[in-house]
């Protein structure tokens, strides 16, 4: 299997421990992280062309992970506030 870039373990590196209990913890945080996994399995499939899609569905999909990821990226920042 290849490499898929842009998982959240790489978009987020400073935050490995808060993403895992978050992971564990906050069940709205928990399916955010599996949407976004899975949006950003597609849009590989569709990069890697794997899978055909057009060039508006692929940006599609891209907006969507972006979106996710700038929620994902709140509730990190509020947990680690919390924490501090």
């Amino acid at each position: 299997m290849s490499h898929v870039p842009h998982e959240l373990h790489e978009e987020f590196p400073e935050a490995q421990a808060v993403l895992h209990e978050l992971k564990l913890s906050n069940a709205h945080f928990s399916r955010l992280a599996d949407e976004y996994h899975q949006v950003n399995r597609q849009i590989h499939r569709i990069e890697t062309e794997v899978e055909p899609a057009s060039d508006e569905a692929l940006e599609t999909f891209k907006k969507q992970r972006l979106h996710l990821k700038d929620q994902i990226a709140a509730i990190i920042a509020g947990s680690e506030r919390a924490g501090a």
